[in-house]
């Protein structure tokens, strides 16, 4: 597989990048977005028709969703629309919660159904897509029902995305002997500079790496006001393996 930065701003989109948004492709595999805040569909369209892609939300905090009612649009109203429904697999409220943002009317929520199969997170089950993949979730400290998730090639390497999270032992679990860790790290270390409990500062997403025997650490989430220069450094001084933060644009093989 191969894993494509559609956009990786942190809680915001910033000056140079989307906010969360991941493209997974690969042979005989429907294209499958992780995430898709604001300004993803746009970068989507880039390398994909956005009415082939099946979608995996983590959470559904306004940066990690809310370009969902585009792609609702594209499928309905596109001159030459794709044929089925896209998988959206995500928290339990998601059809609540993007009818809600999709709506003709304030208070009405618009069902999705149409164009739309959307199916709940079973977490720490392991569920099939692609030729022989499986993605398995797991819920993180954050304050909304998220996820991690956990997805393992055919070939056995396995692709870890921490979703947002604060520090827990979910997420080192989920991260274990991961071939690629992409850990978010919203924050410098400093606890003046944070609110507990929400997102992970570099020094924690290098401590997960490390603690979970993962061979590399790519780093994400970094909103538009921190250091990513401040942050890769924490990792690398808390993680030995390759240290990388992410950009719109690069593509790595899982």
């Amino acid at each position: 597989m191969r894993l494509t930065v559609l956009g990786c701003s942190g809680s915001v989109s910033g000056p140079d990048s989307p906010a969360s948004g991941y493209l997974l492709t690969g042979p005989e595999m429907r294209p499958t977005v992780i995430d898709f805040g604001p300004g993803v569909f746009g970068a989507l369209q880039k390398y994909q028709n956005p009415g082939d892609v099946d979608i995996f939300l983590t959470h559904l905090h306004a940066d990690h969703c809310l370009d969902l009612p585009a792609l609702l649009v594209w499928r309905r109203y596109h001159p030459n629309p794709p044929t089925g429904k896209a998988l959206v697999r995500g928290p339990s409220d998601a059809p609540l919660r993007i009818g809600n943002a999709s709506a003709e009317i304030g208070g009405e929520t618009d069902d999705w159904s149409d164009v739309i199969d959307s199916q709940a997170w079973v977490e720490n089950t392991p569920l099939p897509f692609g030729p022989g993949h499986t993605v398995e979730a797991r819920r993180m400290y954050h304050p909304p029902e998220s996820y991690g998730l956990r997805i393992t090639a055919n070939d056995g390497r396995v692709f870890v995305y921490t979703g947002d999270t604060a520090m827990c032992d979910a997420v080192v679990e989920l991260a274990q002997g991961a071939d690629v860790l992409m850990a978010e790290a919203s924050w410098t270390h400093d606890p003046a500079n944070r609110p507990p409990g929400i997102h992970l500062s570099g020094t924690e997403a290098g401590e997960i790496a490390t603690r979970a025997g993962a061979k590399e650490l790519l780093l994400t989430h970094i909103p538009p006001w921190t250091s990513r220069e401040d942050v890769i450094a924490e990792a690398k001084a808390a993680f030995a393996g390759p240290v990388h933060a992410v950009s719109p644009g690069e593509s790595f093989d899982l």
